[in-house]
């Protein structure tokens, strides 16, 4: 099991873990955090994507079965003590376990190979918790990929990998291309492609009925507070509406995307 307790927060391994807590260090170590034991389990079964596991004690102890899976991999397994740990996590609670991970994103033409029926992109989306739980959503629905565009939040960003529980390490993502390079991919993959708008035309139930959803899809959700931008909209095959039958304003992103996705997934099981 794990060896000495570090107690030091000047450790080297400790100061190189805290510092992927920012993008920029993110991007040049392609690795990333996650935290908890469910994260731990998951990246455990990508070959290679988990390179380092701090965990304390007491969670040692309580998780003895993925620390000795850890080992058993080859990771290295560092016990730190709760201060350290404590630096370390990015929760006010942690779980004593934390997990370095090295980046799973995958390039657009890999994600699109395998002629994907539903993919979900994000664009302009910047609340990572909001990512995190479309990711978990479009997972749920059974989603080929996520694509995270240029202009969105960084899906390794520690509350959206807590966000997506899991989700993150479950299914093909791309991170970075530009929208407008997105379309032209889209359309030789054989997707339509719809946006998710409450200026849309079209409401989610009468593309239902006209058959829309069957198709190969590829769903694009935008920013929290104002949507999609028209230079999206404008490039789309069609813009549609969640429809409202209450008094409320609107949906919140999280609710639009898993009822279009959802949406989607029944049509395509000829439901």
């Amino acid at each position: 099991m794990a060896g000495r307790e570090l107690t030091s927060l000047r450790s080297p391994r400790v100061k190189s873990a805290r510092r992927l807590a920012k993008r920029a260090f993110r991007r040049r170590e392609r690795r990333f955090l996650a935290e908890g034991p469910q994260a731990v389990r998951e990246a455990l079964q990508i070959p290679g994507g988990l390179a380092e596991l701090y965990t304390t004690a007491e969670a040692e102890t309580r998780h003895h079965e993925l620390v000795l899976a850890a080992e058993r991999a080859g990771v290295p397994v560092l016990r730190v003590s709760g201060e350290v740990m404590a630096e370390l996590a990015q929760t006010v609670t942690p779980q004593g376990l934390l997990a370095v991970c090295e980046f799973i994103d995958v390039p657009l033409a890999r994600a699109l190979e395998t002629g994907p029926r539903l993919v979900t992109v994000l664009a302009h989306v910047r609340d990572p918790g909001n990512a995190g739980t479309v990711l978990r959503t479009a997972d749920a629905a059974g989603s080929d990929s996520v694509v995270f565009t240029d202009a969105s939040v960084d899906p390794y960003n520690g509350k959206c990998v807590r966000a997506s529980a899991g989700s993150l390490f479950h299914l093909p993502v791309v991170v970075g291309p530009r929208f407008e390079d997105l379309i032209g991919e889209f359309k030789n993959a054989g997707l339509t492609v719809l946006a998710a708008d409450g200026a849309g035309d079209r409401t989610l139930d009468a593309a239902i009925d006209d058959g829309v959803l069957a198709r190969p899809t590829a769903w694009v959700f935008g920013n929290e507070a104002w949507g999609l931008p028209d230079e999206i909209l404008q490039h789309v095959d069609e813009v549609v509406r969640v429809p409202i039958y209450g008094r409320a304003e609107s949906l919140n992103l999280a609710t639009a995307a898993a009822v279009c996705l959802y949406a989607s997934a029944r049509a395509q099981r000829g439901g």
